[in-house]
């Protein structure tokens, strides 16, 4: 099998940040040529492509209508329009807490509801849309007005803002990224606490860099995992295979045992500088699965 690859990005960083550095050759092995496009570059014929896979369209929260018109458009998209309008709103972690799956603890706070009732320990805001962690803010009962003030700036854009419980794991332990290409576990890296001060922007300003280490999580992350993928299909009515990439973020919460923070299914850094050199291979493998 032979083919024809396009990986999107956004025109800030029109070919990603780099970490997908070795999977183009990768994809040559198997017959794919792969390059590069902007998704909102209206010279590109996306419907050329045998596969057209989101990658670095980092700028999407910003014009998320927009972008998810275009996702529309393009026939041949992994993950799909379904999937990029189900998880570019964090309602989903919702669904997914109400299908029985193990999520922190998520609120959803609406434009017109600007008196939430504050945790009594620390917390988080962020922007249902969004993504890179630009717009996340860390709060305490005692700093309710300071959380006041940043729910009116996500309000004031637009955006119904998530309250969370923060997870003071994050702070000695990191975030853990699981990484599932066609729905099969490849590899898994940390990232550590990004909520305190001295939080550096990349210079494209579209995220927060993060310190990313290689990591092999606990048998409990793994099957949380498993089944975050599990009820996520059965939500959108797909296999798990149907999903050419998929990053499960987890945090150990109070009791140790593991959390759903975020999953990643449109856009997210998937760590091959973190692991083997395989995972491009991996990926490549998982592209051509979709096409099969």
């Amino acid at each position: 099998m032979s083919g024809s690859a396009i990986f999107v990005a956004c025109s800030t960083l029109p070919e990603g940040d780099g970490d997908e550095h070795a999977v183009p050759e990768a994809m040559a092995d198997l017959g794919f040529k792969t390059r590069w496009a902007v998704w909102d570059d209206t010279t590109v014929d996306f419907g050329a492509a045998d596969i057209v896979v989101l990658r670095a369209t980092w700028d999407y929260a910003e014009r998320r209508d927009e972008f998810l018109s275009w996702t529309e458009t393009v026939p041949a998209l992994s993950n799909s329009a379904e999937v990029a309008r189900w998880n570019t709103d964090k309602a989903y972690l919702a669904e997914l807490g109400d299908a029985g799956v193990a999520v922190v603890p998520t609120t959803l706070i609406a434009p017109d509801d600007d008196t939430p009732r504050w945790p009594k320990g620390d917390f988080v805001l962020k922007p249902a849309v969004g993504a890179g962690s630009r717009g996340v803010g860390k709060f305490t009962a005692a700093r309710a007005d300071e959380a006041v003030s940043h729910l009116k700036s996500l309000h004031g854009e637009g955006h119904t803002a998530v309250m969370q419980p923060y997870q003071s794991s994050v702070d000695s332990e990191g975030e853990f990224a699981l990484v599932y290409f066609g729905g099969v576990y490849s590899h898994a890296f940390s990232k550590a606490a990004m909520l305190g001060r001295g939080r550096e922007v990349d210079e494209s300003g579209l995220y927060v860099t993060e310190k990313l280490a290689p990591v092999q999580p606990a048998a409990g992350f793994r099957a949380l995992a498993e089944d975050v993928l599990d009820a996520t299909a059965a939500l959108l009515g797909i296999l798990r295979a149907e999903l050419l990439y998929a990053r499960v973020d987890l945090v150990a919460g109070p009791d140790g045992k593991p959390l759903l923070l975020e999953l990643e299914l449109v856009e997210p850094s998937l760590g091959f500088r973190q692991t083997d050199a395989a995972a491009a291979w991996r990926f490549a493998s998982a592209v051509r699965q979709q096409l099969a």
